[in-house]
Formats: structure tokens, sequence, C-alpha cells
């Protein structure tokens, strides 16, 4: 690429509201790329260590109306302001990336003859609520926009399969392979590689993060707790990072299941502080009974980590079935309880699936990642 008419690139996220693992990824892109601008309606600021590594612009706020409420993703629709298209053809770029199936994809399509540029749909993956299967309109709208897209973006094989046999996409034009992936350096921060465990932590400890609301299936794990004190398991440590909604009542039922010696609440932390609990965990449990990535799976790959992964997450595509961890389904916490107790019997089997971890994840990383998606661009510019 010729750096006196360098290619110019649009990113539209309509929120980045704990997305900070976007930050290392735009950072390498950007090598390539210099002349990339992010449009978001919701920004958090840079992560530290890569402050100003991009170049970011808040259009209008976005909201999120929820339409019904239940145990996964609530349905609804996504408010975001039409100011976008004049940002631009303000900008003026070659290609866009956009996210999903909002109002900015579809001013982005609508608008694409007349700005010229190619447009990239950016599908993270598949999940019930997100596909809106049984939705019509919805898929009616979708196949019809897929059409003038150029090509697709995905993390999850079910991404793909959803792009190609339930909107109509053609095959040669999806591409799927992780892109939202982890940076330890990041996750770390200024931090100490090396950090104390929490005071009275028991090994093996258990790691969970993320939001404590329903569709992350705390509460399942914590039943499956119960369910090893029943049996005489005491002697390991659920450490919970995460904050949000249901957190009161989940501490309650722990303290009125006697697993207060167990379960540590540790609250939220900052993602340059995550790295730390990262690396003090033994296993890392991700309950979620609906997500169509979740990258902190593979976050905690990345610093060795043995894995017990719900179903449900679409980032279950890279749990290799007892080889770096196991995949349960959370609606059955029973079965989860004895995949714990596997871990707490057998220490060696925690380092040996966390060895090979690291070993899958080694391919899943920003570099890789932008490498990918320079490749998307050139293919998106060259047809």
């Amino acid at each position: 690429m010729s750096l006196k008419n360098p290619i110019s690139i649009a990113w539209l996220l309509p929120s980045m509201e704990r997305q900070n693992y976007w930050q290392p990824l735009f950072k390498e892109f950007t090598k390539t790329f210099p002349k990339t601008q992010v449009y978001t309606g919701f920004w958090e600021g840079f992560v530290t260590g890569l402050e100003d590594a991009f170049a970011v612009e808040v259009v209008g706020q976005t909201k999120f109306v929820p339409t019904t409420q239940g145990t996964g993703y609530s349905p609804g629709f996504i408010s975001l302001s039409p100011k976008i298209i004049v940002e631009l053809f303000k900008f003026q770029p070659q290609v866009i990336f956009v996210s999903g199936f909002s109002l900015w994809t579809l001013l982005s399509l609508v608008f694409k003859p007349l700005g010229r540029w190619k447009v990239i749909i950016v599908y993270d993956g598949s999940s019930p609520t997100i596909d809106y299967i049984n939705s019509r309109r919805r898929l009616i709208l979708r196949s019809t926009m897929v059409r003038f897209a150029d090509a697709y973006i995905t993390n999850t094989n079910g991404g793909k399969n959803y792009l190609t046999k339930v909107l109509g996409t053609e095959e040669q034009r999806v591409f799927a392979r992780p892109y939202q992936v982890p940076d330890v350096k990041t996750l770390l921060g200024r931090q100490e590689e090396d950090s104390e465990p929490q005071p009275g932590s028991q090994h093996p400890i258990f790691l969970f993060v993320g939001k404590v609301i329903p569709r992350k299936g705390l509460q399942f794990l914590l039943q499956a707790c119960t369910m090893l004190k029943q049996q005489g398991y005491q002697k390991y440590t659920l450490l919970i990072v995460g904050d949000g909604e249901q957190r009161e009542e989940l501490e309650t039922y722990s303290q009125t299941q006697g697993l207060t010696d167990s379960v540590h609440w540790a609250g939220w932390g900052n993602y340059d502080r995550l790295g730390v609990y990262f690396r003090q965990a033994d296993v890392f449990v991700f309950p979620t009974l609906e997500d169509i990535w979740g990258v902190v799976l593979l976050e905690a790959m990345a610093f060795g980590k043995a894995i017990l992964c719900s179903k449900w997450a679409g980032s279950s595509e890279l749990v290799v079935e007892g080889d770096n961890g196991y995949i349960f389904d959370p609606y059955h916490p029973e079965e989860l309880a004895e995949q714990m107790r596997r871990f707490i019997d057998n220490s060696d089997l925690m380092v040996s699936m966390g060895q090979k971890s690291q070993q899958l994840i080694a391919q899943h990383n920003p570099e890789a990642a932008a490498k990918f998606l320079v490749g998307v661009t050139s293919f998106v510019l060259n047809n």
C-alpha cells in the first residue's frame, strides 16, 4: 500500500462497552492501515498502554431498547445516531467494517453507491436470540442487506453457518476466524506478572469473570458448588470477578448454602487488572446461558488455564473436549460439579490442560487477527 495515498478504513461499532479487547487489535491493524477511524456510540476510554493507539470518534449515544426479558440476551433494537453518515462522507473511507445489522449497517449499504466504499459486515457469532430465527421480518431484512455487502467476518463456524445457510450469503465471501482475541500484556497492564493470591484462597482456584447477571449463568455455577459441599468437597476456591444486578441475590444464596469459605467475591476490576486474576487461577469456568462469542475464555487460555465451558458459548469451539477442558450444559449443574471434582481430585490434570490451552490459543493473537483482517480488506479492494 502506498503511503502517499493510504487506504482509508472506517470501523463502525455501535458500542464498545466492556469491549477493550478490540484495542490491541486496532493498534496492530493501523500499522498496515494508518488511516483507520473507529466510530462508536459508547466509548470507555483507552486501556493502559494503548493511549491514542488509534483514532476514535463518538457519534451520538448508543441506547439499547429491550422488547422482552429472559435468561439469554434481551431481544430489542439499538438506537443509533443517523449522523454517522455525515461523518462517513467527511472521512471518505474506501472500506467500512460495520458491526451486526443495525441502522449504521443499513445506512452504510444504502449510501454505498454514492460513497463508493466497500462494506464488510462484522457478525461476531451465532446464538438463538441474536440470530432472530423466529422473526420472519428480521430475517427478510437481513437477507436483503447481506446481498449488498462485499464480505463478512465472524469468529465462529456457527456464525458462518448462519450467514450462509440462513441468510443465503455466498460462502466465498464469508471469512471465519477468531478476531476478538486476547493480549496478555494489555490484560496485565502495569501489574507485576507474579502476584499474591487472594487471602485465604484454597487451590484449586476456579475463576469466573463477567457480569453478574442471569445470562452469565453464575447461579448454576453456585448450585454446582452447593452440590460439591453436599458431597464433602470444600477444599477449593471459586473466585468471582465481576458485578451486576444479580450480585446481592447470589451472595445471599452463597451465605445460606454455607459457601462463604469457598466463594470469594472480588468485585469488578479494570481491564488491565484482569490478568492478575487469570494468573492466580487454576481453572476458568464459563457457565454462560448464551454468548455469541466470549473472548474471556480465550483470555483464560492465553494465561494457560484449563477450561470448563458452557455449550451455549460461541467460543466453546476452541475447547477440545478432554484435551484442554470440558464442555457442559449449565442447566444441569450436576455435570459441572462432576467436572470440577476431576480437577479437585487431580491437580496434574489442571497443569496438562492449561498447557494445551496455551498451545491452542498461540495462533490467536492481535498480530494474527490483524493480518487476517488485512487479508479480508485486500479481498474486497481487489474484487
